[in-house]
């Protein structure tokens, strides 16, 4: 007996050991060990279940559930002051979604425990790249740690050989930094050479999708100079940063560019295979119906041979007929006026906001975040309603905008802020976390930007000090960076309407983030301008043609950009009646004639004393573009981001700018 109890002690143990080992594989083989990866300790240690490491659980937790990831790239920070992490997560450009979820998933797990109290760690797969960081990493460009790996096969044809892959590799950078789609800097292509006898070598660049272009020509040149170095003479080799990314194989190593770089919110096919399938649908039911009465005529005809029976079933069946051609033409014409009608000022059905659904809070949540709205948590107004700061019970600060119940903006502008802001990620727009629709009551909830708008530092005597020249270059360029996106890189064409220096907020880093959505307007992918009745903006911002005309397009958002350049130089109002030598000059007067004379640096603010003239010089230049009279004269958001981002452009001189004081701008007809 004792013997069966032992040898049954015994099966038992070998089957909890043989499942704790499959355990084991099966945990070892969903995570694979990485390419390369460093815990970094110059930014010093955290301890366990400390601060620290629960926001880093919470933003590492997040990655598998965050949209973002849809284009492969993800950034986003979790907690406040030193408890802060930032991370950063980044798919090859050809895997699909589900992968680079799964391969930042398995980085998460296995980077923080093999940096088990770093604060910054960096770990790279073939797939994704993940890293966090206690300081600041976004939008910076980072050449260290980095890694290279060989092809051990050893080319014969070097000279060749070498002359191809720097044409392959030339091509590619540029390709990859000019990217039309600010959310991913990805190119992959290959060439081939007769006296290589036709051999084909592919390759592969990316960088982070929040640099520059400059930046990422700066680094993809970085990692193509160490090629020399660490893969010379083979047939294949990569080089790794924390930024950018190269790689060439004799083979070809990665796949056709996914369709996911197009925005994911689009989820169910066009709304014109629809339309096609309605009528097809309603047409076939008109003729099953159309003939299924000729059947019962003929029927009940023949049954009756009484005229007066005849007529009284035809003609009800002919009405009958007749209505459901009505309902079908009703029904084709609504649905083309819904695709016509893009624009968002026409939407009038709830029903439309349901796309954002899954951002929707309670009443209750907000009042007792907000303090029941208390004026302590009162953080500003505007035309539309009150802004509040609250907290909720995760610990997470918000921004909520309540409108107030008689304010212009009714549930059109509400509806536009929401299906706007729900449907576009771009690190310099204002995120919007979620919305309240209970009652009368009609709240936005932001994320919580602490450092205010622009116009709280640049207009005040004191506080404009704070703004050095790197600053406002910085914030200059992050608002060049989400207008180019809404105007081109988003898949919707967005035209912002009320961009301004209140419309800009910044975050505890000094980024811009555009905000304030409610006067936004969609263009449709081949409309260029658009008319409308309704004049809404502010005064001076507004281009003439659509203050006077009201004709809008990306060119009206390009001039109020360019008045936001020339006043975060000049530290100067739009609307400040200037004294020079006439008795009366705006903003743009005063610029035009102090670059006339050649006296421009009497418009740049006295503060700026240590900037870069060069710059400076540069973006009066860019901005007096901007304010042309005529919009064709006026750059793109995209050629902007060329001026700012490269030395070497040429622009054009400028014209006399428009006036907004005296000119054809000042006043609304």
């Amino acid at each position: 007996m004792a013997i069966v109890i032992v040898s049954c002690k015994f099966s038992f143990s070998i089957y909890y050991f043989l499942l704790l080992l499959i355990i084991i594989v099966s945990q070892a083989k969903a995570q694979p060990n990485f390419l390369r990866n460093f815990c970094i300790n110059d930014n010093g240690n955290y301890t366990a279940n400390s601060t620290y490491q629960n926001n880093l659980n919470i933003l590492l937790s997040n990655l598998s559930s965050n949209t973002e990831i849809n284009y492969g790239f993800y950034n986003f920070s979790y907690g406040q002051n030193t408890n802060k992490v930032n991370a950063i997560g980044l798919c090859r450009g050809d895997v699909k979604p589900d992968v680079c979820r799964n391969c930042l998933n398995d980085s998460r797990v296995l980077l923080t425990r093999l940096c088990p109290n770093q604060k910054e760690a960096i770990g790279w797969y073939d797939n994704c790249m993940l890293r966090y960081s206690n300081r600041s990493i976004f939008g910076i460009m980072e050449q260290f740690p980095w890694f290279d790996l060989s092809n051990p096969n050893i080319v014969t044809e070097v000279d060749q050989f070498n002359r191809v892959l720097g044409n392959l590799m030339k091509k590619l950078k540029e390709k990859a930094a000019s990217s039309n789609d600010a959310r991913v800097k990805y190119a992959t292509g290959n060439e081939s050479d007769a006296n290589l006898n036709f051999q084909t070598i592919y390759g592969l660049v990316q960088c982070t999708p929040d640099l520059s272009l400059q930046e990422c020509m700066d680094c993809l040149n970085g990692a193509i100079s160490y090629i020399t170095s660490c893969c010379s003479n083979k047939f294949g080799g990569r080089v790794v940063k924390p930024s950018c990314n190269i790689r060439y194989e004799s083979f070809p190593f990665y796949d056709p560019p996914t369709v996911t770089v197009v925005d994911t919110v689009e989820t169910s096919p066009p709304q014109g295979i629809y339309l096609s399938l309605t009528k097809v649908l309603i047409y076939l039911f008109l003729i099953l119906a159309f003939f299924s009465c000729i059947v019962l005529l003929l029927v009940f005809a023949e049954k009756s041979k009484s005229s007066h029976t005849t007529i009284a079933i035809v003609v009800p069946t002919v009405v009958v007929l007749v209505l459901l051609n009505l309902i079908t033409c009703i029904c084709l014409r609504r649905n083309r006026h819904s695709m016509a009608g893009s624009n968002l000022e026409e939407i009038e059905d709830d029903d439309d906001i349901e796309i954002a659904e899954s951002l929707q809070f309670n009443f209750g949540t907000i009042e007792v975040a907000t303090n029941n709205f208390s004026e302590a948590n009162k953080l500003g107004h505007g035309g539309f309603g009150v802004v509040y700061q609250g907290k909720l019970s995760s610990g997470q600060v918000i921004a909520v905008k309540r409108l107030s119940i008689d304010s212009g903006q009714g549930d059109i502008e509400f509806k536009n802020e929401v299906l706007l802001l729900a449907k576009l990620q771009h690190r310099n727009l204002v995120k919007l976390l979620g919305f309240c629709l209970e009652r009368k009551e009609r709240l936005l909830i932001y994320e919580f930007v602490p450092n205010k708008s622009l116009d709280y530092f640049i207009f005040d005597p004191i506080k404009k000090s704070q703004l050095d020249w790197a600053l406002r270059y910085k914030i200059i360029g992050g608002i060049a960076r989400g207008l180019l996106y809404l105007h081109e890189d988003s898949r919707l064409r967005i035209i912002h309407r009320d961009l301004k220096s209140g419309n800009v907020l910044l975050d505890e880093d000094m980024n811009a983030k555009i905000s304030d959505f409610g006067m936004a307007r969609l263009l449709l992918v081949d409309q260029t301008q658009v008319n409308t009745n309704k004049v809404v903006g502010t005064y001076g911002y507004m281009a003439p043609e659509y203050a006077m005309f009201g004709q809008f397009s990306v060119k009206s958002d390009v001039f109020s950009f360019g008045v936001l350049v020339l006043e975060i130089i000049s530290g100067q109002k739009i609307s400040r009646i200037l004294l020079g030598q006439s008795d009366q000059e705006d903003l743009l007067s005063f610029a035009w004639r102090n670059w006339r004379e050649g006296t421009i640096t009497n418009i740049i603010d006295p503060s700026l004393n240590n900037g870069s003239q060069n710059e400076i010089m540069r973006c009066i230049h860019i901005g007096l573009l901007c304010v042309q009279e005529n919009l064709v004269e006026r750059p793109t958001m995209a050629t902007i981001a060329l001026m700012l981002s490269s030395y070497s452009f040429t622009m054009p001189l400028p014209l006399e700018p428009a006036s907004s004081i005296g000119g054809r701008t000042t006043s609304l007809p």
